[in-house]
């Protein structure tokens, strides 16, 4: 099994529903996204994927994210924006874009620090 990775970032605000702390509080990150696509066998070319298609469909589902705050976002209305939460929204968006590029979408990663990530898969 092969595997690639890309990472694209977005900005955003938010702030959490039922929390008690200063992440109740409207505040923003700098976050981090990490795509990892895999596939038992390479193309003509010898790769899983293009590095820059994977890219652009990275792009594509964080974009509507970038700049915005999340809880108005229709999705977040009903759903905590939680990194947990925004790793499993852009896996969902991201899904069917890479399978039309016969690869299986491993999992999606969202960093909202350096020390601090969460990982969703399916």
């Amino acid at each position: 099994m092969f595997d690639i990775s890309v990472r694209e970032d977005f900005s955003s605000a938010h702030n959490l529903r039922g929390y008690k702390g200063k992440c109740e509080s409207l505040h923003g990150h700098n976050w981090r996204v990490e795509v990892v696509v895999s596939s038992k066998k390479l193309d003509k070319t010898g790769m899983v994927m293009d590095f820059k298609k994977l890219k652009e469909i990275v792009y594509s589902a964080i974009k509507d994210l970038d700049h915005k705050y999340l809880n108005d976002i229709p999705y977040f209305k009903k759903v905590n924006p939680t990194s947990e939460n925004i790793a499993r929204y852009i896996f969902n968006k991201i899904k069917p874009l890479v399978k039309k590029e016969s690869v299986a979408l491993k999992n999606v990663s969202v960093w909202e620090n350096q020390g601090s990530k969460a990982t969703y898969s399916a």
